[in-house]
């Protein structure tokens, strides 16, 4: 093999970065939490995402030769039955991640051609819908067609956003330096102080969604050069660039959003407005927002691409053929299971399907972020599994690389961080953008539920139809 085809430990760090997070995530936790929200990514980071990468770290070295990530990590510890279902869980709620991603590239499109939000108020839900379909349906067939796309989306959409990130807080120092006022003012202790209550608890679920994800590259471990070696670095590279987009910027929104008015759909739009602010009071008009608009359709090709790829392979390429129906496991020319890519395809759609009836397209984007907010944490705590069940019998797994040498301390910080994902995905349930007497509330609730419960029943029918399938003999 060719030294072109491995993937260094830099580009596997940015393909980590592309799905792990972005400028819309400190969005997403400044509308909920305010400035409060610094205080509780200091926390997140050093008591949970930190040990949290570190521990994926050493399930991919003693791992480095299995193809599937989290599901063989899963299979390797506690069968192949779990390993199926952590595959289909993992797989399942990447649905709901994908049709977000895909509902902000239509946003994003409509911020570069109309220069605001207008777009908003003159699209019906199920036109939002039709273009969020569109666009991935689109993208399945481009990625099909262009090889070795993966690699450069991600070194460009992660570089893009990671550079639109910095200008940010940069731009943001420069307007402090001269004169420009917090719109946040007065500041004082209490200003960064979450304020604990039912609300706060629902929110917890979107920041481990934020900042989880850094496992979906686990299967291309098998790409670097040195994989036991490498595969830590390009975490702690992961660690480090999230750390700083989110603190520091957090606070630049600070400086230019009071976080106690801010707009309703800052959820959808906040990043734009954002750009756009800055870019006017440093003179140059518009052009920083436009600049974010295509630095962010860069990201999100970037992350469709891994996404679609990625969870599609972890899948159906990992799971065999005692678990997963003939049909699936067809690959086509380019090696890429199609079939997979068509299944997700029909469930994302029965997905954008039920947020049409939702009142408006704002609250079909809050939904659908909101709803990783419950299935991706749950998901997550497949990995905490997975490491304790690897350090109960550490003699059996060895690895150049371990997170803590004692396997009692490790097992507790692992299950520190099962408990903590856990409670947060459970309180995610709750609606945190609607007021909790309205019918929207109730219906959202309801959606939150039936969801999971829905992608899960269908995790339970395809073993079935592959066992018929096998018992006669086809």
């Amino acid at each position: 093999m060719k030294n072109t085809k491995y993937i260094s430990w830099p580009v596997l760090g940015l393909m980590a970065f592309v799905n792990v997070i972005g400028f819309d995530d400190i969005i997403y936790n400044f509308k909920n939490q305010g400035l409060g929200v610094i205080t509780t990514w200091v926390i997140l980071f050093a008591l949970y995402v930190i040990p949290y990468g570190l521990m994926v770290g050493q399930l991919g070295s003693t791992f480095s030769n299995a193809g599937g990530g989290l599901s063989s990590w899963v299979r390797a510890t506690s069968g192949d039955v779990l390993g199926y279902f952590t595959a289909w869980t993992y797989w399942a709620a990447s649905i709901p991640y994908v049709v977000d991603t895909a509902n902000t590239v239509v946003v994003a499109f409509g911020w570069l051609i109309n220069g605001d939000n207008s777009m908003e108020q003159h699209m019906s839900n199920a036109m939002f819908a039709f273009l969020t379909f569109l666009v991935f349906i689109i993208f399945i067939v481009l990625q099909n067609r262009i090889k070795n796309s993966l690699q450069f989306l991600n070194a460009l959409g992660g570089g893009a956003m990671f550079i639109m990130t910095i200008l940010f807080v940069v731009l943001t120092v420069v307007n402090l330096m001269h004169g420009e006022s917090i719109a946040s003012a007065p500041l004082h202790v209490s200003s960064f102080t979450p304020k604990i209550n039912l609300h706060f608890f629902s929110t917890l679920g979107l920041l481990i969604y934020a900042t989880s994800g850094s496992e979906l590259v686990a299967p291309y471990v098998t790409r670097m050069r040195h994989p036991k070696r490498d595969f830590p670095k390009a975490i702690m590279m992961l660690t480090i660039m999230a750390g700083f987009l989110t603190i520091f910027g957090s606070f630049s929104l600070g400086v230019f959003f009071n976080d106690h008015h801010l707009p309703v759909d800052l959820k959808m739009n906040g990043s734009y407005y954002a750009f756009d602010y800055v870019g006017r009071h440093i003179g140059l008009g518009h052009s920083m927002m436009f600049l974010f608009s295509i630095a962010q359709l860069l990201y999100m090709f970037a992350l469709l691409a891994l996404l679609l790829d990625a969870m599609t392979r972890m899948l159906i390429l990992d799971t065999g053929k005692r678990f997963m129906p003939k049909q699936l496991l067809k690959l086509n020319k380019n090696g890429r299971p199609i079939n997979g890519y068509i299944l997700t395809s029909g469930l994302s759609a029965g997905i954008l399907l039920m947020g049409v009836f939702l009142p408006d397209m704002n609250e079909i984007f809050n939904w659908l972020l909101n709803l990783n907010g419950i299935v991706s944490p749950y998901v997550t705590c497949w990995i905490f599994f997975a490491f304790m069940q690897m350090r109960k019998n550490s003699h059996k797994f060895q690895s150049d690389y371990v997170f803590i040498k004692n396997d009692r301390a490790a097992y507790l910080v692992a299950l520190w961080c099962f408990i903590v994902t856990f409670a947060a995905a459970t309180f995610g349930v709750f609606p945190q953008d609607v007021p909790p007497t309205s019918f929207t509330y109730w219906q959202e609730l309801i959606m939150n539920i039936v969801t999971p419960l829905i992608l899960l029943a269908l995790g339970l029918i395809m073993p079935a139809i592959a066992h018929r399938q096998q018992a006669k003999g086809k």
